[in-house]
């Protein structure tokens, strides 16, 4: 089997002394530097006291960890990314799961969505979804899925199989461009979903069969990982030594939903200015780099590529502006609440960012930071402008920023709804919708 209990352990416990069933954590692929999140979130969960075992689609491609996946205690066991890999536990599988009372309704859903969605990926989420429901161990109490794309199907399709209880976790990407009919289907069938902005909580709840079934719970951050902010330079000199450039900074991967191409326009109009932009993330930046050559700003830019957290954090207390120019690409994906925003933020550094999806509901335009329209290069060097050549009002909108996060972002509450949620605090405080038995195999 997947799972085996952990020795001198007997499972999760309630605070008041319910045993809490082990819960299996569906995620697409682990452990990712970009889902640090999720990890801090499995740890935090962990602490509270929740037996977590995780499940992978996909095995890591990382070359880097976060320090938080070496604290992390639940077992990792993959799933096979590819089904032509592992025909013979394919067909284990298969044997095992077709003798669950549950199969055929679960093939049944899953031919209703192949006939609108007709991919190998669909085909690959029911082949993954037999062997979870196949080789899960029998202490397993409950499914929970990170993403409401492919983890929360191969969790659907397993769950109706088993008849275990699943729930899920949706944060970006998978909220905006999982298509309507499958969100709905799946709001259907789940006991309780959260989602980490308000913006992507309304938009799920207008789909939901029953609105109540969505909740807003931001990751939020945990301070204690964060060094204490840097003093930040309010520009005030003598004039004897001219200003260093104003050192900008960005973090994510080079994906159309980040915006860097905007943000290379917009520097483009600013080569009369004293700046240079450090930009770390993976991804393939040859067109930046060309169109930065054809504007002849080149050589101002440093490009890192993926980074480990330490180094992130370095950058962070050594930048004066960090900018997130996010935008809706074309196929509707968009960022949530990108936590490097609130990373920065724990660093009294000054955000730059766009007002796009859960982006204003950290960031107060003027007040906290400084939001611009999305996709607009000529708005975001107006934005940059005017910060370069203001470190007082860097400095004042940096620490307006960390105040807020304080009071507003720390982890701890996100993590105390959640625990509520999978039955670790009081009767009162667990959700309302009833779960369903586990269907043993005959």
């Amino acid at each position: 089997m997947i799972f085996q209990e952990p020795s001198g352990g007997g499972g999760a416990r309630a605070a008041a002394g319910t045993p809490v069933a082990p819960v299996a954590f569906v995620l697409k692929g682990y452990p990712r530097l970009s889902e640090t999140f999720i990890a801090q979130e499995i740890l935090g969960l962990e602490r509270r006291g929740l037996d977590i075992r995780i499940v992978s689609l996909r095995r890591p491609t990382d070359a880097k960890r976060h320090p938080v996946h070496d604290e992390i205690k639940a077992p990792v066991r993959y799933l096979p990314e590819y089904l032509h890999d592992e025909p013979g536990r394919l067909a284990r599988a298969w044997r095992r799961s077709r003798r669950l009372p549950g199969y055929r309704a679960a093939r049944a859903a899953w031919l209703k969505d192949l006939r609108r969605d007709f991919t190998r990926n669909r085909i690959r989420r029911f082949g993954q979804a037999m062997v979870l429901a196949g080789e899960i161990g029998p202490e397993v109490g409950h499914l929970h899925a990170h993403f409401l794309h492919t983890p929360a199907s191969v969790t659907r399709y397993a769950s109706l199989m088993t008849g275990l209880p699943w729930t899920c976790s949706a944060h970006a990407k998978d909220v905006w461009t999982t298509p309507a009919w499958e969100i709905a289907d799946k709001l259907r069938t789940l006991d309780w979903l959260v989602t980490c902005t308000e913006a992507a909580r309304a938009h799920l709840a207008a789909l939901a069969p029953d609105p109540q079934t969505v909740r807003l719970v931001y990751h939020g951050l945990d301070f204690g990982r964060f060094p204490p902010p840097p003093g930040r330079d309010d520009g005030k000199t003598d004039g004897s030594l001219p200003a260093p450039p104003a050192a900008l900074l960005s973090v994510g991967r080079i994906v159309p939903k980040k915006g860097f191409d905007i943000l290379i326009e917009a520097l483009g109009a600013l080569a009369h200015l004293n700046w240079r932009w450090v930009h770390i993330g993976g991804g393939d930046r040859r067109a930046l780099e060309a169109r930065a050559q054809a504007l002849g700003i080149a050589e101002r830019i440093v490009w890192r590529g993926a980074q480990a957290q330490r180094a992130v954090l370095a950058a962070l207390g050594k930048a004066d502006i960090f900018v997130l120019p996010s935008r809706i690409a074309g196929d509707g994906d968009r960022d949530g609440l990108p936590n490097v925003l609130m990373e920065a933020q724990s660093q009294a550094l000054v955000c730059l960012s766009s007002d796009v999806s859960g982006i204003p509901e950290l960031i107060e335009d003027g007040a906290t930071g400084v939001l611009v329209p999305p996709g607009d290069p000529a708005a975001l060097a107006g934005a940059l402008a005017h910060l370069i050549d203001d470190p007082g009002l860097r400095a004042r909108l940096g620490s307006a920023g960390l105040h807020r996060l304080q009071a507003r972002f720390g982890q701890d509450a996100g993590l105390d709804k959640l625990a509520a949620l999978f039955g670790l605090a009081s009767p009162g405080e667990a959700p309302s919708r009833t779960t369903r038995p586990r269907v043993a195999a005959s």
